[in-house]
């Protein structure tokens, strides 16, 4: 039965939506509103139009109406803003943006995807500063256009989640002084603070003058104050501290709003009115492992809501089992990807878990091969079950590869059995024999079953204050050319005719470059009768990167002789 069927927005999940739709019948009436002038656009793209690597503004738009029209016989409206929503009529008002023009549309079943809007917060002083946000090709393309021909050189970047750190790295590549500003004690907050301090570390590198723990207090003529005092000069400043549900529409349409502000959805993204569907940003989903509603700003998931939408519909019905928020990020050399929960969420939200981690540094590849470099991965499991809860990596290699195999073991319901069993591809010049993945696995079994203790990076320097003894097993070479204060150099060669040296009657921590010697000496201690054995998960080169970003803006003593960053 042919269906008149309208669509509020474009890009990921409206465009998806009415791809789909038409895929399950061709005699649908399909239109869709755009109130811009694109209605199919990579907006995860439009960041790198700054540096060039997007050369031309116009690449970012993937389809036009006409090609909409032609291709899948879809009436893509741009310009044209949906005003409001007559349900009992069944009817939308639309405005003509650019000659103000309003009719009425009828439909048999309406999806929302309006998305979500940059949050500008009414700062004193904003309008004595040249503020930009990022949302499309439009906003991009004015962003790009004025920092071309500004006099300076100087920008301020507000937030550091995913968009604010891709437009400061591309706005230095393009060759502007960037000042980042983050009111958190982190950037980019899938990631826990013991693995983010990496990033922390590569953007101090690249020169881009990273504040964070200081919040936005007021503006003055191209000038941001921030909350300690401190004064940043600038000629432009990018607000990213993030974006807020696109709900005017469902709210002033008497749909229910969910918990978290965004508009509450069934597992089919019906409404609290069957005839209207919502997807993407502006919707509020189930999270598969904190069991609770949430709100999750990602493409994928949008294409797979528009998806499911679109089939039921159709009379089609999709399993929905929620998300676990899997995602990426490159910062200049350094990749980055995590996936399901992370200790920071699981603190924050409370969870009653009992977990632990696996933190473990390995080469991405074959050492021997020209590209072959650290990988940091840190890995949550439950205790007792084993089961996974979440990952994180940083290196300069393919950590997506890594992540995107335990985001697949979660949504199996995987355990740390499965990641020992997982056969994987290699090859040298893309792996090693054993996986990082299968090397977690082994790890957080051995953690499980109690065969070794470790503690993290994050609690050596209390270890250090308090005078701990500290054991560093590395050769006496490497101890030289840095090692962790008032730490004994006792290398894994000559441990075992040095035990005389070793103590038993109080704790004693373990630590090499990556944590890999020092557990093997501190299996071979355990077997000679010492139980009061650590190991420190990280080690010397997970130390260096976890204490480096503080000890220079704080100007406080390091705890390390020299920093060992290869």
């Amino acid at each position: 039965m042919k269906q008149k069927i309208l669509i509020v927005g474009g890009v990921a999940g409206g465009a998806s939506a009415a791809a789909k739709l038409r895929r399950n019948s061709e005699e649908d009436e399909i239109i869709m509103f755009e109130k811009g002038p694109h209605v199919s656009f990579s907006n995860c793209s439009l960041p790198y139009h700054l540096s060039g690597i997007i050369d031309d503004a116009e690449d970012l738009v993937l389809m036009n109406p006409k090609l909409f029209l032609k291709q899948y016989r879809i009436d893509a409206r741009i310009n044209s803003q949906v005003m409001t929503i007559d349900r009992e009529n069944k009817t939308v008002t639309v405005k003509k943006t650019d000659s103000g023009e309003e009719y009425k549309e009828a439909y048999d079943k309406l999806i929302l995807s309006p998305g979500a809007s940059p949050i500008v917060p009414k700062f004193p002083g904003l309008e004595k500063v040249n503020v930009f946000t990022v949302r499309n090709v439009v906003d991009i393309d004015r962003l790009n256009r004025f920092v071309k021909q500004m006099p300076g050189k100087d920008i301020a970047v507000i937030g550091g989640g995913f968009i604010g750190i891709e437009i400061a790295e591309n706005l230095q590549k393009a060759g502007f002084s960037i000042t980042l500003v983050e009111a958190a004690s982190q950037i980019l907050r899938p990631f826990d603070d013991d693995m983010v301090q990496i990033l922390h570390k590569t953007l101090m590198d690249h020169g881009i003058n990273l504040i964070l723990g200081d919040k936005v207090d007021s503006f003055e003529e191209n000038k941001v104050i921030l909350a300690s005092g401190k004064e940043i000069e600038t000629g432009a400043v990018v607000m990213a501290i993030g974006v807020s549900p696109e709900t005017r529409l469902a709210k002033e349409a008497g749909l229910e709003i969910g918990e978290t502000g965004a508009v509450k959805v069934n597992k089919h993204y019906q409404t609290s009115d069957p005839s209207i569907y919502a997807v993407g940003d502006a919707v509020e989903i189930y999270h598969e492992l904190t069991h609770s509603p949430s709100k999750l700003s990602l493409a994928g998931p949008a294409l797979k809501q528009a998806r499911t939408a679109a089939d039921h519909i159709h009379g089609k019905n999709s399993l929905n089992r929620g998300y676990i928020g899997s995602s990426a990020i490159q910062v200049f050399e350094y990749n980055g990807a995590s996936t399901g929960l992370n200790e920071a969420l699981i603190q924050a939200l409370q969870m009653k878990i009992n977990y632990n981690i696996v933190r473990i540094i390995l080469s991405d590849r074959v050492g021997i091969m020209p590209e072959a470099a650290p990988m940091h991965f840190k890995l949550l499991f439950e205790v007792p079950t084993g089961k996974i809860l979440g990952a994180q990596a940083i290196g300069r290699g393919d950590v997506t590869k890594r992540i995107d195999v335990i985001a697949s073991v979660i949504k199996s319901g995987g355990t740390l059995e499965d990641l020992k069993d997982l056969e994987l591809c290699y090859a040298p010049t893309f792996s090693t024999a054993k996986d990082i993945v299968n090397y977690a696995g082994y790890v957080g079994s051995n953690l499980l079953n109690q065969e070794f203790k470790q503690v993290n990076v994050d609690k050596v320097r209390e270890l250090v204050e308090n005078q701990e003894l500290i054991i560093d097993v590395r050769e006496p070479y490497e101890y030289e050319r840095g090692h962790i204060k008032g730490a004994f150099n006792i290398p894994l060669s000559q441990l075992r005719e040095r035990t005389g040296e070793i103590p038993k009657d109080r704790t004693v921590y373990l630590h090499c470059r990556t944590g890999q010697r020092s557990y093997n000496a501190a299996l071979a201690l355990q077997h000679l009768g010492f139980q009061n054995i650590v190991n420190v998960a990280g080690s010397f080169l997970g130390l260096s990167f976890y204490e480096y970003y503080h000890d220079k803006v704080s100007g406080r003593n390091p705890i390390v002789t020299e920093y060992n960053f290869m």
